[in-house]
């Protein structure tokens, strides 16, 4: 069998074995409609509800806060969409970051366009907030806050609870997109002072194609989709019985394995960071040292192409990424990379190894056996490499 080193966890993960096993029942013999009132459809109802409970538990927050959608992008359109026409009479601005995910960017040049006003925040170099900053920007027109839990890219964890905490003294909604942080680091969405949160099943071991939101009581928002009373008439739609009965376990395990889960992780991801940068001169780490995901190894090779590195990887059967899955052939360099001050060939030279619950000291092992010699081809045939090190010969 051809070796497969899979290390782009952040991209999606591996459906884990004990998920598969709850799903599959709603597949075959316990296929019913939840909206059905026979005993069939209600197997399927008491199923979507204990699933609600596992997540609502997860984080910390009440079972009527919680509703299933169809992924973290779902999720994050909904909040940022349902607040601002929902508040719309009160106020017209909103706070968000350069370093977030596109659905909430792409989302938040939407509003835009049709008259709301959008402050992007800019980050250290290590892809922090400054809550300073995020402070002086608020107006008294202010209505909605939306900053990450933790960066997709480069792992950096954001001060979350001051966060909130600065939000709420303003009377203003918070918005986390979590999807990166959940069942990862530990979320409590009050002590957080998180007002709506974003999920998404596959990155903790559950089917791609669900999700979630925590809406915190009282908070005003509107309805995501129309034509029926499924989530509390909230979002309408035949309920995915066995993606929603996936993500429940998968989350109540992360959340039970987390601690030792973290452990074991930080101290694979150390070695791995720690080890590239001795092996391979002219790297840099991205993102927060330590307030980072326990997982995430962002790292920009100067004198190459990060796709090129990627290429060779893969012919060595490791999968890593340059960045977002989710903007994946573009040719633009990572907005996030860019906000942290990189120049667009550092941000062109990176590559993003996020590790997962498979993921073994061997695997670390094989990567930085196979990492170096790869750098070390790619810039041989570098004209910029080359002149580089004439230059500093020459000096």
């Amino acid at each position: 069998m051809e070796k497969l080193i899979y290390m782009d966890n952040a991209a999606t993960t591996p459906v884990r074995a004990e998920v598969l096993d709850n799903i599959i029942p709603y597949f075959t013999t316990k296929y019913g409609n939840a909206s059905s009132v026979y005993k069939l459809g209600q197997s399927s109802k008491k199923a979507v509800e204990a699933a609600r409970e596992q997540v609502a538990n997860a984080l910390g927050a009440d079972v009527s806060e919680i509703y299933f959608t169809a992924g973290g992008s779902e999720s994050d359109n909904w909040a940022l969409r349902g607040v601002t026409e929902a508040l719309k009479e009160k106020g017209n601005h909103i706070i968000t970051t350069k370093i977030e995910h596109h659905a909430i960017l792409h989302t938040s040049q939407y509003l835009e366009q049709i008259g709301f006003e959008v402050t992007y925040l800019p980050v250290d170099k290590y892809g922090k907030v400054s809550i300073n900053e995020l402070e002086a920007a608020i107006r008294p027109t202010t209505i909605l806050i939306s900053v990450m839990t933790a960066n997709n890219e480069i792992g950096t964890v954001e001060p979350i609870a001051e966060i909130g905490e600065i939000a709420h003294k303003h009377g203003i909604i918070f918005h986390t997109d979590a999807v990166q942080a959940v069942g990862h680091v530990p979320i409590d969405v009050n002590k957080m002072n998180i007002d709506l949160l974003s999920l998404s099943g596959h990155k903790l071991g559950a089917p791609k194609g669900i999700g979630a939101i925590y809406i915190r009581k009282g908070t005003k928002i509107n309805q995501l989709i129309f034509g029926g009373a499924q989530e509390r008439k909230r979002r309408a739609g035949t309920e995915n019985v066995p993606a929603i009965v996936g993500l429940g376990k998968a989350i109540e395990l992360a959340n039970e394995e987390m601690e030792d889960e973290v452990k074991r992780l930080v101290l694979l991801r150390d070695k791995l960071i720690n080890g590239i940068m001795k092996a391979i001169p002219y790297s840099r780490l991205n993102g927060h040292p330590t307030d980072r995901l326990p997982g995430n190894c962002n790292i920009s090779f100067a004198f190459v192409e990060g796709e090129s590195v990627l290429m060779l990887l893969d012919m060595n059967g490791i999968c890593a990424s340059s960045g977002s899955a989710c903007t994946s052939g573009s040719l633009d360099p990572s907005h996030v990379l860019l906000a942290l001050g990189l120049k667009h060939e550092e941000a062109h030279g990176s590559v993003r190894f996020t590790l997962g619950y498979e993921t073994t000291d061997e695997d670390v092992d094989y990567v930085l056996e196979k990492l170096p010699p790869i750098i070390e081809r790619l810039r041989s045939m570098s004209p910029l490499y080359e002149d580089y090190i004439n230059g500093k010969d020459n000096a």
